[in-house]
């Protein structure tokens, strides 16, 4: 990281570094405080913005000496909770900003819903940002992350937000070395390590997780090189089908592996939601908004029958894959048909079909 002097005039735009990792313990925030050491030795103006502690000694000792910008406190159910302080920060104009837990949710009443935002306006107003996060919170590998541990995460960042970063660094260690972390109570508590022994960190989960985040790594690096988009563009098919969100996230990741264009389309009798069940009104409206906020293009199309319909604007966008989820009991005539799968299939032999079945579990989006 190569820091500069925000330039309100000039518009520049801070730099994101992001301290990657596949679990808790793994050592991001020592190694983000490391780096904020390191350029304050150099003389620059570096502040920590939010910081938590995890009663880590080690992790506090690399606090000392380095500014903190106290955190803003906010009532909330009767309860007293803290926040970064963004404005504040925004006030103090650091040169750089060191920012822990990127995909915290913050209390509701805050200015932003996502400590992520707060970084974008922190950048914005070009402050450089060094954050952490953990793998598991990456929006496109929701699905994956939760059929190596059994947990659904909930807090969750889009790529698109990642991609912005200018790098991100990978923190690795062994499985069996994370274990003997959270066993020494290095990590939690002795009580709180033990429970998640029993859970997201048994071994097998961390072996899968770890796998994951080394290709993130080499995808990330890939990324960051400069090379032409395809000539692919992806369509997701939109349903109020509970699978729909994991082929959004589905679609979303290959598109950005493909460089491609992504597309993201609700077929209806009346060219709205308008005659939809309540329901799958606010499930398809939901479904939708989840795609806009990947940075997926949406449409709502009007058509008589959904194969043809879709296959005929696949073919008017050049479309070189189809995402649709295999409809369940649920579905509406409209959908069923005489399978739209089958007839997707017949209608468009000159693109990749994928199809995305609903697995045991799989909530809502």
């Amino acid at each position: 990281m190569s820091p500069t002097s925000p330039d309100a005039t000039g518009g520049r735009r801070g730099h994101l570094k992001i301290f990657l990792s596949y679990a808790a313990g793994a050592g991001k925030t020592y190694r983000m405080l490391e780096e904020a050491q390191e350029l304050k030795k150099r003389g620059i103006d570096v502040v920590i913005g939010y910081f938590e502690p995890h009663a880590r000694k080690d992790t506090i000792a690399k606090t000392e000496g380095l500014e903190t910008v106290p955190r803003r406190h906010m009532e909330y159910r009767g309860s007293t909770f803290e926040e970064m302080d963004t404005a504040a920060i925004l006030a103090r104009a650091p040169v750089v900003c060191v920012v822990d837990e990127f995909p915290h949710t913050n209390v509701p009443g805050s200015e932003t819903a996502k400590r992520w935002q707060d970084v974008l306006v922190l950048l914005g107003a070009g402050i450089d940002v060094l954050t952490t996060m953990n793998l598991q919170h990456l929006e496109s590998l929701n699905d994956q992350v939760w059929q190596i541990t059994g947990v659904r995460v909930r807090e969750t960042v889009p790529d698109w937000v990642v991609q912005q970063a200018q790098e991100v660094v990978m923190v690795d260690v062994t499985p069996e070395a994370l274990i003997n972390r959270l066993k020494r109570g290095v990590v939690y508590s002795p009580d709180k390590a033990e429970t998640a022994l029993q859970n997201f960190f048994k071994e097998q989960s961390l072996v899968g997780l770890r796998e994951l985040a080394l290709r993130q790594a080499a995808h990330e690096v890939d990324l960051r090189h400069e090379s032409p988009r395809s000539n692919d563009r992806l369509l997701i098919h939109i349903t109020a089908e509970p699978a729909t969100a994991m082929l959004i996230r589905r679609g979303r990741r290959v598109a950005d592996y493909l460089r491609a264009e992504c597309f993201a389309v609700f077929l209806s009798e009346t060219g709205d939601l308008r005659s939809l069940p309540p329901i799958d009104h606010e499930t398809v409206e939901r479904h939708l908004n989840f795609a806009r906020s990947l940075h997926i293009e949406t449409r709502i199309l009007q058509a008589e029958q959904a194969a043809p319909a879709l296959v005929a604007f696949a073919h008017r966008e050049q479309i070189s894959q189809i995402f649709v989820a295999r409809a369940g009991n649920r579905s509406s005539a409209f959908f069923r048909g005489h399978s739209l799968i089958s007839q997707v299939l017949r209608l468009a032999q000159d693109m990749q079909i994928t199809v995305v079945a609903e697995r045991q579990g799989t909530p809502r989006s």
